[in-house]
């Protein structure tokens, strides 16, 4: 079985979640991992909403397909191979094949997922 997933957000949005609620609004949705990575950027708001779409848009894959019933975004890992190309990490799904495809730019981040069970 195959299921998509395409999600797309405005950065200022997620820039200013950041400049709002700080490391409230980052630790509840992002791993120390996607931190660490996205912290390593000057625009790391930028960053931040690629992967905020991509967990969206997994998300969105994963329910409606009916693979799950609710997962919470942070139990959803958007990582990178050392070409700094997305990978996704779910480790409570050990059965499903994940692809990602994530773009962004000054104003909007996009991300289109694939899952393969």
């Amino acid at each position: 079985m195959i299921s998509i997933g395409t999600d797309i957000i405005k950065t200022k949005r997620i820039k200013q979640n950041i400049k709002e609620k700080g490391d409230v609004f980052l630790k509840k949705i992002f791993t120390k991992s996607e931190i660490d990575y996205c912290d390593s950027y000057p625009n790391s708001f930028i960053h931040y909403s690629g992967k905020y779409a991509a967990k969206e848009a997994i998300k969105k894959a994963l329910l409606s397909s009916s693979t799950v019933d609710s997962i919470s975004l942070k139990k959803i890992e958007i990582l990178n191979n050392s070409d700094k190309s997305p990978y996704v990490s779910v480790k409570s799904l050990n059965n499903i094949k994940f692809n990602i495809s994530i773009s962004h730019e000054k104003k909007y981040a996009i991300a289109f997922a694939l899952i393969e069970k």
